[in-house]
């Protein structure tokens, strides 16, 4: 299960750094500051769905660990192939659902200023600066509630590995300890960079000018993540 998870967070690592880098890339070789309409609506539902899908995997993996550490001897029960294929199915449905609100719910709102967003590609807070005052509201409630959902997750995943560190200090053997601690410390590692550079991006206010900080939160978040995530479970 392990590894059939991690495929899926590779395609997902894929595709989150193949929505946003080529067209920045091609941008600056070209010497050109723009997208389409239609393609910004696309890298706004692709780059959510890649990052609550892979919040959800993250999650469903620490599960995942809880599991083989704490129960060992039901995991083959409980992480059966139907379930992990249903854990999976779950975890894209629901990304493809919640990128499908935020997607509309920005979208749906009249713009009317300027149609210049200070970022190197579609983010929502820049936006949301974009729309008409006092239009935002909902989305800007959509937004807090991701926070809530993030922040649901990472208690999911602390719950988890308090778990499994208190089970891991119990185990005799040093070299079992080192083993479990060597599949659990790059996971929790992942997660912690992918919500904290995600949190500093989505709840930091949106400056009116270009902010070299507003360009490196959105590096460390839809970039740096993808990136370091094949690094830590290599090691």
């Amino acid at each position: 299960p392990m590894y059939y998870f991690l495929a899926n967070l590779s395609i997902l690592d894929l595709g989150s750094i193949s929505v946003i880098v080529p067209k920045s890339m091609a941008n600056s070789l070209l010497n050109t500051r723009t997208i389409s309409y239609a393609g910004c609506v696309s890298q706004v539902f692709l780059v959510f769905l890649c990052c609550a899908t892979d919040l959800a995997f993250l999650t469903i993996m620490a599960y995942d660990r809880y599991i083989a550490i704490c129960k060992p001897l039901h995991y083959e029960i409980i992480m059966n192939r139907r379930a992990c294929i249903q854990m999976a199915a779950c975890a894209w449905v629901v990304g493809a659902m919640y990128s499908a609100m935020h997607t509309g719910n920005t979208f749906s709102l009249p713009f009317c200023h300027s149609n210049t967003i200070n970022q190197f590609f579609c983010e929502i807070p820049q936006l949301l600066r974009l729309s008409c005052f006092g239009t935002y509201h909902r989305e800007l409630a959509a937004l807090a509630f991701s926070v809530c959902l993030g922040l649901g997750c990472f208690a999911f995943i602390v719950v988890s590995y308090v778990q499994i560190f208190t089970t891991v200090w119990s185990i005799p053997l040093e070299q079992g300890r080192q083993k479990a601690f060597s599949t659990c410390i790059p996971h929790l590692i992942v997660v912690s960079l992918l919500l904290s550079t995600a949190g500093i991006a989505y709840t930091k206010p949106i400056s009116d000018s270009p902010s070299p900080l507003d360009l490196l939160a959105a590096v460390l978040y839809s970039v740096v993540p993808p990136l370091m995530n094949p690094v830590m479970y290599s090691m």
